[in-house]
């Protein structure tokens, strides 16, 4: 993040406005309706200026940034804005800011800023602030008209609302939890339609009439959600609204660092995650612990990649909390078969190579893969193998030894459909020494059959790295 949204309380605050022409304008109108104590220092200022500061109780100073700032004791502004077509003058506004450790905003010219004016979503007294660090204005302003879009231009009167009557709902509920809860089903609920269509002395009357109400006890709740294959624009609207209102994130290994921002800042976050001979919690551990963590009441997210019932022991989880009649839902993710074959360019089925695809586990046991090898000759059914990498020699080894041409194209993806993802591909006589010198990181995903060769021509991903196409 490379900067972090603040905002300012500006009412009666000092703030100086360096440039009196059209930019400064723009800086001026937005400064003033936040109520800031602005001064202008320029020689000159366009008429439309002088009469906005006139009409706002502004100050003009004519006077150049030198003579201005040569003059000056120990009056200092909370905030500067430097709109002049001059570099030389904006790179002295920036200097004697930053000797005063003053934020500076000059406008255009973001390596001489200390703070950056975002684009608003006006809803006051709700705002939503969207930048890009300077880096692409025009994709901010798309996706500001996206959220202007989105947002109904009633959430102003919303949160005048739900502001009025905080203290007195922190009145009747004390309890944080409780009282979170209860503006939660409140805001999305038939109350809130009634502020949205301006019946707010209904609102309040039907507010009121739930707080007189004896409060029950939130029960709690399991939420099953797959996270996908790592890419958090592949998770479901479903599985990001619930993440959004859980109190605590249980995950795994596989859930990107995105995945988890998704999550509320207050949620508790616990990790569970399990590497190859290495697990933070047993799976029964991880089982109770989402038992008891139901059973104090508590929202329970418990993200894991991919797909909870796809090689994700899902299944075990709910078992002991349908066990004990814990409420809870299972949220579908993409399984990593079909993210990383879609990533990197390589359809699972196709009628000319492949008219069925098979799942299978690579877990080693005893040094060998336990596997039904005889049943994978087919060389028109595509096969994915989940957790491989250790692995990947003896399969490659025992498929040829059942049945399979050597020269079956091969596969891997390493951390498909995330920034990191490589791809490299071989046949199953040379895939072992194509990757042996190679430093991979989990998680991966080895694909074999003829639908592999399609990677030449739909290959579509950029990825960050060295990767191979068919023929390798």
């Amino acid at each position: 993040m490379d900067y972090l949204p603040l905002f300012f309380e500006l009412t009666n605050r000092p703030v100086w406005v360096v440039g009196g022409g059209g930019v400064a304008l723009r800086k001026l109108r937005l400064l003033l309706k936040a109520e800031a104590q602005v001064t202008v220092i320029a020689p000159e200022v366009d008429a439309e200026v002088e009469q906005l500061l006139a009409g706002n109780q502004g100050r003009y100073v004519q006077q150049s940034w030198q003579q201005w700032s040569t003059l000056q004791g120990t009056e200092q502004p909370l905030l500067i804005i430097s709109a002049t077509p001059d570099i030389s003058v904006n790179e002295a506004v920036a200097q004697w800011a930053g000797e005063r450790a003053i934020p500076v905003n000059v406008v255009d010219n973001p390596d001489l800023c200390s703070f950056i004016f975002p684009a608003l979503i006006d809803r006051s007294p709700l705002l939503v602030a969207v930048g890009s660090g300077g880096r692409s204005p025009v994709l901010v302003r798309r996706t500001r008209s996206l959220i202007e879009a989105a947002l109904p231009h009633a959430y102003g009167k919303l949160a005048h609302f739900a502001g009025s009557l905080r203290d007195k709902v922190k009145q009747a509920l004390p309890d944080l939890e409780a009282r979170r809860l209860f503006w939660e089903s409140t805001l999305d609920g038939p109350i809130a339609e009634l502020v949205l269509s301006g019946q707010e002395q209904r609102a309040t009357e039907q507010l009121e009439r739930s707080l007189a109400e004896a409060p029950v006890e939130s029960s709690g709740e399991v939420f099953l959600i797959g996270a996908g294959p790592g890419d958090p624009d592949l998770m479901t609207f479903r599985a990001a609204r619930l993440l959004q209102a859980a109190d605590v994130v249980v995950y795994d290994r596989l859930v990107t660092t995105p995945i988890l921002e998704m999550a509320r800042r207050d949620a508790e976050r616990i990790y569970v995650g399990k590497r190859r001979d290495q697990h933070t919690l047993p799976q029964q551990e991880i089982n109770q612990l989402l038992l008891e963590l139901a059973q104090k009441g508590l929202r329970v997210a418990r993200l894991k990649g991919g797909d909870p019932f796809i090689f994700g022991r899902g299944g075990e989880e709910i078992e002991l909390l349908a066990a004990h009649q814990i409420p809870f839902q299972v949220v579908p993710g993409i399984t990593a078969a079909s993210g990383c074959a879609s990533y990197a360019g390589i359809p699972l089925t196709h009628r000319d190579h492949a008219q069925s695809v098979r799942f299978l586990t690579a877990h080693l046991r005893d040094g060998s893969v336990d596997l039904p090898w005889q049943d994978l000759a087919s060389a028109s059914e595509t096969l994915v193998f989940y957790m491989g990498l250790q692995g990947l020699s003896a399969i490659c080894a025992n498929l040829c030894r059942c049945g399979r041409d050597e020269n079956t194209p091969v596969a891997l993806i390493e951390q498909g459909t995330t920034r990191q993802q490589r791809t490299f591909v071989g046949t199953l006589a040379t895939m072992p020494e194509r990757v042996a010198d190679e430093t991979i990181h989990a998680p991966t995903l080895i694909i074999v059959g003829g639908v592999v060769k399609l990677r030449e021509s739909l290959a579509w991903y950029g990825e960050s790295s060295k990767s191979g196409r068919w023929p390798p």
